[in-house]
């Protein structure tokens, strides 16, 4: 079993987006490691090549787990630039010696706004999104790098029908299948059930649990993306009120891809107790050992 952790909630901040609010390596591979989280994300840093993060990983005595690749899928004049930024992203990927990188649609404005409940559907739309990540994915794939679609809350795949429709859409080979039992709750549907209709596409995973009540709450009030983000909707694995053990055991016994713990903002007051209340999920569910 492949278990890794994003440090996206430092990212994540009142402020705005800050990749440069993540502690530096040796730093954040101090917390982790203790508790049994020796991988990250890897995304590339930006004036960092992946060779050089890859051997600052290795310093920093950390693995690279698969990075996030988003494009405006959708857009059709931007077409060219997206084919060869997922081309360039898998190069990367491949560098650090990764096979699977998680690919989905960014956040937009119509869905920030509303996130969750798929507004403003359009099938023309989906279908040139399942045309494009197609082709997004065959470059990724010449590259020895398989992507795996991320449906996400605020984006044009947000539901498990759109995520379904592309799926469908897609040749099983090259775009796999990277969902995130947090989102998919989020968005309304049964996360056990969704990954048990796709388990033999299943490449890698987010994990992170939702406090339902909060989450009923902040649909109820229209909050946008940022306040539910901000209102500790989302809580480390095991705090929570979903069914994570349901969700890992729709995988299937033969699921050897990535786990990623995710927890988009920390619930805990302070980043090392939400460290250590995965850490100990991660001990006491899934059997890794510190």
């Amino acid at each position: 079993m492949r278990v890794a952790y994003n440090p996206l909630p430092w990212m994540l901040t009142p402020d705005g987006f800050d990749p440069a609010a993540v502690p530096r390596l040796p730093e954040l591979g101090a917390l982790l490691r203790p508790q049994g989280l020796g991988a990250i994300q890897a995304d590339v840093p930006p004036g960092m090549t992946p060779a050089e993060f890859g051997e600052a990983l290795r310093d920093a005595g950390l693995a690279p787990a698969p990075g996030y690749f988003q494009a405006p899928f959708d857009d059709a004049e931007a077409l060219a630039g997206t084919l060869e930024a997922a081309r360039s992203a898998a190069a990367g990927q491949a560098t650090l010696g990764l096979t699977e990188v998680f690919v989905a649609c960014p956040l937009n404005r119509t869905r920030n706004a509303r996130p969750g409940r798929g507004v403003e559907p359009d099938a023309d739309r989906l279908a040139r999104i399942g045309e494009h990540l197609g082709r997004a994915a065959q470059a990724m794939v010449a590259e020895g790098v398989r992507p795996c679609l991320h449906p996400h809350a605020g984006t044009w795949i947000e539901t498990a029908e759109e995520a379904d429709a592309v799926l469908a859409a897609t040749d099983p080979a090259q775009l796999l299948l990277g969902p995130d039992n947090g989102h998919l709750t989020w968005c309304g549907a049964d996360p056990v059930a969704f990954v048990a209709r796709h388990a033999g596409r299943v490449g890698a995973v987010h994990v992170k649990d939702v406090h339902l009540d909060r989450l009923a709450a902040a649909r109820e009030r229209g909050d946008d993306y940022r306040a539910v983000a901000f209102g500790h909707v989302v809580t480390e694995p095991g705090r929570g009120d979903t069914d994570i053990d349901g969700f890992l055991a729709a995988l299937g016994p033969d699921f050897g891809g990535w786990i990623v713990v995710e927890v988009d903002v920390f619930d805990l007051p302070t980043p090392e107790e939400s460290v250590a209340a995965a850490g100990a999920w991660v001990r006491g569910t899934l059997g890794v050992t510190a």
